[in-house]
């Protein structure tokens, strides 16, 4: 029942006197309204969290009339990698998080989301991410026990350290760098980096007490971290060194529950829309981020040729490897790159 009918219900049943239809009301609207749990890991102001997540729960909200609600909770029920299995496991209702952060191979190919040279804005390469692994390579199958809401990246990846520019492929060798896990822990592993694996709250004390010369991020986590001051040096490449891809999910149980036309207004705003929204998010927020950074002076620089040379070997060997895995599966990986790019672009 809309709100719009509900109040008519209760105006007549008030008018008339009539506590029993007024209960009965009530009751009725109670029973039928659902509302879902999200555990949400990152800070609550993160432009993520402020300008996708928030944003998306009162919409599923507003379409639904008020039938299916979420309630976004003030801390995790996991850490950020256990945050998949907390909605397929029914732990939590929704969930979102990387999929890199998940070490085992159930993602095999939303990896697409993770290599370098993808596109130079969030909004365009999230858009293409949602068709391309969302349709021809069938993300949805790698979402088990889930219903598979939203797929998106960040804006292109960059390389920050504390201790010197990058001019040659060997200045990468023995910086302690975080990283997400995923591709981008192969390709610094292969720079001659020490990675280091740890979620995105931990970096700031990592940075600062110099456990750590650097990270991988995107430009909006200088500013969202608060990472500037601990940092001299930024290092971009054209389309991004690398990404991560992100999902949102619902534990498909709960999905099963809802009704069909609520499941179809919620995924109206899912999908498409959703990775339109995050990219939009992510983006803002880079520009943020490369405020911040040159309001810390830092050194913003373009890998130059050799650089460039040198992740590009690298890159296609790890492409390679990865279609060859994909083509086992029966999907053509080399053509879900060729298509990301391009749609990437427009």
């Amino acid at each position: 029942m809309s709100y719009v009918a509900l109040r008519s219900v209760l105006s007549r049943a008030i008018r008339a006197g009539s506590v029993a239809a007024l209960a009965a009301t009530f009751s009725a609207t109670v029973a039928s309204a659902e509302e879902l749990v999200m555990s949400s890991w990152l800070p609550p102001a993160h432009p993520i969290v402020t300008g996708v997540i928030t944003p998306w729960a009162k919409q599923v909200a507003d379409v639904t009339e008020g039938r299916v609600t979420v309630r976004i909770l003030p801390s995790p029920l996991g850490p950020p990698p256990a945050h998949f299995d907390l909605a397929a496991d029914g732990i939590a209702d929704l969930t979102y998080g990387l999929h890199s952060f998940t070490t085992d191979d159930r993602f095999l190919r939303s990896r697409l989301g993770q290599f370098s040279f993808l596109g130079d804005t969030a909004e365009a390469t999230s858009m293409a991410y949602w068709n391309v692994y969302g349709g021809d390579l069938d993300a949805q199958a790698e979402h088990e026990g889930t219903k598979l809401l939203g797929l998106f990246v960040h804006g292109p990846g960059m390389f920050h350290n504390n201790q010197r520019p990058i001019d040659t492929p060997q200045d990468f060798e023995g910086l302690k760098i975080r990283v997400p896990g995923g591709y981008i822990a192969e390709l610094m592993e292969e720079l001659g980096v020490t990675t280091q694996f740890m979620g995105p709250g931990d970096v700031f004390e990592k940075l600062s007490t110099r456990v750590i010369d650097g990270v991988t991020f995107p430009a909006e986590a200088l500013k969202s971290f608060n990472l500037s001051q601990h940092l001299s040096d930024v290092l971009t490449v054209p389309g991004g060194f690398y990404n991560t891809s992100w999902f949102l999910v619902m534990n498909e149980e709960k999905w099963d529950g809802i009704s069909q036309a609520d499941r179809t207004a919620i995924e109206a705003i899912s999908g498409a829309a959703l990775a339109a929204t995050a990219g939009k998010a992510w983006d803002a927020a880079d520009a943020a981020g490369m405020a911040d950074a040159k309001e810390h002076s830092l050194n913003i620089q373009s890998a130059n040729d050799a650089v460039l040379a040198r992740i590009s070997e690298i890159a296609s060997a790890k492409e390679a490897e990865w279609a060859e895995k994909v083509a086992a599966q029966g999907f053509d990986g080399a053509a879900a790159l060729a298509a990301i790019r391009k749609q990437a672009k427009k």
